[in-house]
């Protein structure tokens, strides 16, 4: 067995919690503490999170696609994949050393995804995109934790409680989709997600994209 290699750290803005990026071969691993949160033979669930919010907007001729969180960058592709070419993505990534290894170590699983005309990435907090962008976006896809729960750090919470998915609901169009991922269910999340105005489906997906392999969950809100 490979050893894992730890490549790099990054310190999250805000807080004492420090991101690892470790390679295993052409494997790549980006951990907090004991928890992974993304791992690049597992992107089945992430990549779900994107075409199954563009399915829901597929009638909008050029959508205008909020991301939150780049990660490795398995949403972003998949969104590129069933998009046309009128489309808007911004990825709003605040650890700007995830950007750097976008374009250094992990360059070879991105590929041209970063400098594709429909692609700005902006090193901030989506939570800042989404209070200043009132009915702007028609889908907010937010895989920024495990989970709806600051995860990577306590300020995340703010995304999930019903304050800040009203915020949420605001920044969309009339008809637009709020996708949230999380690595389990979640019972609470659904009803706050309905308080602040949207009809909600939980979806689980296999992580792996396939038939086997632990189940992910994705939580598809449309603004009513």
């Amino acid at each position: 067995m490979i050893p894992w290699e730890k490549i790099d750290t990054a310190r999250i803005s805000g807080t004492e919690g420090e991101l690892r990026l470790m390679r295993r071969g052409r494997e790549f691993s980006i951990m907090l503490g004991t928890n992974e949160l993304m791992n690049s033979r597992l992107s089945g669930s992430e990549a779900a999170l994107a075409t199954l919010a563009a399915k829901k907007i597929e009638q909008v001729a050029k959508p205008h696609f909020l991301i939150g969180g780049l990660g490795m960058g398995f949403t972003l592709r998949a969104a590129l994949a069933v998009l046309g070419r009128d489309a808007q993505i911004v990825v709003a990534e605040l650890v700007p050393a995830v950007v750097a290894w976008a374009r250094g170590p992990m360059a070879e699983i991105f590929g041209d995804s970063l400098n594709d005309p429909r692609v700005s990435i902006q090193e901030v907090d989506v939570a800042d995109v989404i209070e200043r962008h009132p009915r702007s976006f028609d889908a907010i896809l937010l895989d920024v934790d495990n989970g709806p729960e600051g995860l990577t750090r306590k300020a995340n919470d703010g995304l999930y409680d019903v304050s800040g998915l009203k915020l949420a609901h605001n920044a969309l169009r009339r008809g637009g989709v709020l996708a949230v991922w999380s690595s389990g269910p979640n019972a609470k999340f659904p009803k706050s997600l309905s308080r602040a105005g949207f009809a909600v489906n939980e979806i689980a997906v296999r992580a792996t994209g396939r038939g086997r392999g632990v189940r992910h969950v994705i939580w598809i809100a449309v603004k009513e």
